[in-house]
């Protein structure tokens, strides 16, 4: 373990060579951070609530003088949900020399720009990719930092509640792109190491034909449990098509789709769903940092009623950004790189992060059930 880390810090600091030319190191001005998103295209309103649980905690952290007497500028894009539209904008946000890209958003599109050596075109770092698909971490890339914890852990977590529940088959409805894909693979992977439990398997596409087969191929199986995976408005759409097919049993899903959204989807069928959850509880007070985050929403997004675990997943990326930042010798992308793996564990108020053994922050799961008011219940 001791001899990976020190392989990947020199990677780090080989791919981080570049940016010695262009880096950010002038003490004056705004720290700039860019988020690029689909902020259209897509109906999930996932980025959208990125955006907003970033936008509070850079609001909070500039009211209290910015990080070295600084402030913090968010620079938004939207990519419109494709690659293209991806490599556009960040050639568009590069040119205000942004220290970090927080959060970017599609399984096709971050694997894309892995498999097109883009990152290494740049000086950026990246903080917290979504999804955490398996697909972006190995090998991944040594200026990709992840937060949420994986996509094989949230599966390993799910397999092993199953299992206590005495459930031996599962039926997994994935869809046919990277976070599908490798997360089918885990989930044979975790259903064999948990004494065997039986999967089986169902592909589908986006389009609503496909979906309703795949749910039907699912039912006939008549497995004890189902899991579905895939981007939020998939999931969504199987979770019904899945409740129309007669599934009554137990589904779970990863942590891609909010609670109020699913229910909008599925309707009653959203009801006893178990969704993974990489961060706290956004409704909850217990956690120091839960109070500062409903706050820093408070303050910022008075109209905001109701809060997501994408608004926390926002937060916590933009004030993981800010520490680094205000530890960093240089504020610029080698700076940050490098103080994310001298920070050593950071606790945010009950949700720690550490990136000293490597790019993987957290391993924090936990599933929450949807309610019959559409509200997740830990």
């Amino acid at each position: 373990m001791f001899r990976r880390h020190l392989l990947l810090t020199a990677l780090t600091t080989l791919a981080l060579a570049p940016a010695a030319l262009h880096a950010q190191d002038n003490t004056a001005g705004d720290i700039v951070v860019a988020h690029i998103g689909p902020f259209t295209v897509l109906p999930a309103p996932d980025a959208r609530e990125l955006n907003a649980g970033m936008t509070a905690a850079l609001a909070e952290i500039n009211g209290r003088g910015g990080i070295q007497g600084r402030k913090v500028s968010l620079i938004t894009l939207d990519d419109a949900y494709s690659f293209e539209g991806f490599r556009s904008q960040l050639d568009k946000a590069m040119d205000s020399k942004p220290v970090a890209l927080l959060a970017p958003l599609g399984s096709v599109t971050l694997k894309r720009m892995l498999d097109s050596q883009l990152l290494d075109s740049t000086d950026i770092v990246i903080l917290n990719a979504v999804p955490g698909a398996g697909v972006l971490r190995s090998p991944g890339h040594p200026k990709l930092f992840h937060i949420r914890a994986s996509d094989d852990q949230q599966i390993r977590k799910i397999l092993a509640h199953a299992r206590t529940l005495n459930i031996r088959s599962m039926g997994v409805l994935h869809q046919d792109i990277p976070i599908g894909t490798s997360g089918l693979a885990a989930a044979r992977t975790a259903a064999a190491a948990e004494n065997g439990i039986e999967v089986v398997a169902a592909a589908a596409s986006t389009d609503a034909p496909a979906i309703t087969a795949a749910a039907k191929a699912i039912a006939q199986a008549n497995p004890q449990s189902a899991l579905v995976i895939g981007a939020p408005k998939f999931v969504g759409e199987s979770i019904a098509a899945l409740r129309a097919a007669g599934i009554t049993q137990q589904i779970f899903t990863l942590s891609y789709l909010p609670a109020p959204a699913l229910a909008k989807f599925a309707g009653a069928g959203a009801r006893g769903v178990g969704i993974a959850q990489t961060f706290p509880n956004p409704s909850g007070v217990k956690l120091p940092l839960q109070r500062a985050f409903r706050a820093a929403m408070e303050k910022t997004h008075p109209d905001l009623k109701t809060y997501t675990t994408f608004h926390m997943e926002g937060y916590v990326t933009a004030r993981v950004l800010a520490e680094a930042a205000r530890r960093a010798r240089s504020i610029n992308p080698t700076g940050i790189a490098q103080s994310l793996r001298a920070m050593g564990e950071w606790d945010l108020g009950g949700y720690r992060v550490d990136f000293s053994r490597g790019n993987a922050g957290s391993d924090w799961v936990d599933i929450g059930v949807v309610s019959g008011d559409g509200r997740l219940l830990y």
